[in-house]
């Protein structure tokens, strides 16, 4: 698992709901008796190294809870449904949602969790189809670790900012799994597998792709099948997910008053500045010198 700078716990006194079964873990703790009429507040979370022998199971939890799978199998039964945990799994639970988690003793789970409570993140959850109980499977699982990652960063610090910084982080952490959640059941899959390779070359060489029919080719797969995994595990066509990234490297590249609007364009592949900018226009809401002026 890359990125990830875990220390071993912390030698103060862990929560009673944490568990003992992990190898090494990181985790902070901000309050565990918010304020009742505080809209969103963050209890604690962390990263755990589960042990072979890690099993977790709850008939009812006092906070609402979001958990993330970054490595390594195991099981859950959410409130009575039985689903494989694997790279990329979320799922939430609160109250009496029961919940019983365990790990491939061959390939611990490495899982990040938050805790919290309010109604604005029970809001949250319902409106972006994550209420408690819902599991699901993201297909960016490096962004949403990326995500938890900052949560830790600005927990452990325990600076009176830390509540309002991590509170503003789980409403984006909802958001952005909401954005990357694969429909149906997070199943493994050849097509699934298929799309994911494809999707990273995609934005691996974002740079330098031109059209789907490059994409396809240097995939190894036909555009129009392409089309359809992008259709089925995705919010937007390869071609809309391309341009996007392109747009967000030309505003980059546009904040160097000494590059032209039209040079930035042929570094992206653009033969033609006017439909360069009109695709920026379309993709980002201004035109590139409207977003210069906005600079």
């Amino acid at each position: 698992m890359n990125n990830i700078d875990l220390s071993q716990t912390k030698a103060r006194k862990r929560p009673e709901f944490f568990s003992e079964q992990v190898r090494k873990a990181r985790w902070f703790c901000l309050d565990l008796a918010p304020p009742a009429d505080a809209p969103l507040a963050v209890v604690c979370g962390g990263c755990e190294f589960c042990r072979a022998d890690y099993a977790m199971q709850r008939t009812t939890f006092a906070y609402t809870a979001i958990e993330f799978v970054a490595d390594g199998c195991g099981s859950l039964v959410l409130a009575g449904q039985a689903c494989e945990l694997l790279p990329g799994t979320v799922f939430s639970y609160a109250g009496d949602v029961a919940h019983h988690i365990a790990t491939d003793p061959k390939q611990p789970l490495v899982k990040y969790f938050v805790n919290f409570t309010g109604s604005r993140g029970a809001e949250l959850l319902r409106t972006y189809g994550l209420a408690p109980g819902s599991r699901g499977r993201v297909f960016a699982p490096a962004e949403t670790q990326s995500v938890f990652d900052g949560l830790i960063q600005d927990g452990v610090k325990g600076t009176r900012f830390s509540g309002a910084l991590c509170a503003a982080l789980v409403e984006y952490l909802i958001v952005k799994i909401a954005e990357s959640l694969v429909p149906g059941e997070a199943i493994p899959t050849p097509a699934f597998a298929t799309y994911q390779r494809c999707r990273q070359h995609i934005q691996n060489q974002h740079a330098h792709l031109k059209s789907l029919g490059q994409i396809a080719r240097e995939c190894h797969v036909d555009p129009a099948y392409l089309c359809r995994l992008f259709g089925r595990y995705d919010h937007q066509s390869p071609y809309q997910f391309l341009m996007r990234l392109k747009m967000n490297l030309a505003a980059e590249r546009l904040q160097d008053p000494a590059l032209l609007v039209k040079q930035v364009a042929a570094e992206l592949g653009f033969a033609d500045a006017f439909h360069f900018s009109r695709t920026f226009k379309k993709v980002l809401g201004v035109s590139p010198a409207a977003f210069r002026r906005l600079r």
